[in-house]
């Protein structure tokens, strides 16, 4: 039997709403950051990610995601849809199965990553490597043994991670 768990994080609180239906899911709209990292401007922005990343406010991933899974966001406000943000997981974790509403454009930066889409063939992401998630379709993915793997992500939509559960 399936729940749907929807945990929303914002600035001040967590609330979480349990309706029955045969999903599980999990999602989150994250709070645009007060530091220099998250910038929310008509400016052009330019953001060493190498260097930043160790200043910038991370957060926690809704908790089907592995533990040490973290976001911090570069521009944009996640509630309102066309941000970006910075993803970074463990070495040797898997992703669980899961879908959103948006599309993403992701670069792999660090470590080494396999993504794969329902119906499609694994592919593996190294650094530099530019993929495409449509909305809406499951997919499951695994940081390999290279490090951590860290993901820049830009979504067109409001942000959420939706778990699948089999």
């Amino acid at each position: 039997m399936f729940l749907v768990k929807i945990i929303f994080l914002t600035k001040y609180s967590i609330i979480m709403y349990y309706p029955k239906i045969k999903i599980v899911l999990a999602a989150f709209v994250l709070f645009t950051l007060s530091n220099t990292s998250t910038i929310q401007s008509q400016n052009s922005v330019a953001i060493d990610t190498k260097t930043a990343s160790k200043t910038m406010e991370w957060m926690d991933c809704p908790p089907f995601m592995p533990e040490g899974c973290a976001v911090t966001v570069l521009n944009g406000d996640p509630s309102k849809g066309n941000f970006d943000i910075l993803y970074k997981v463990p070495a040797n974790v898997t992703i669980a199965k899961h879908w959103h509403t948006s599309a993403e454009r992701m670069i792999l930066l660090t470590g080494e990553m396999t993504v794969t889409y329902d119906g499609e063939k694994p592919t593996v992401l190294k650094p530099g490597t530019y993929a495409y998630g449509p909305a809406k379709k499951p997919h499951i993915a695994k940081c390999g043994d290279k490090g951590p793997c860290t993901l820049f992500i830009a979504f067109e939509e409001p942000m959420d991670a939706i778990e699948v559960k089999n």
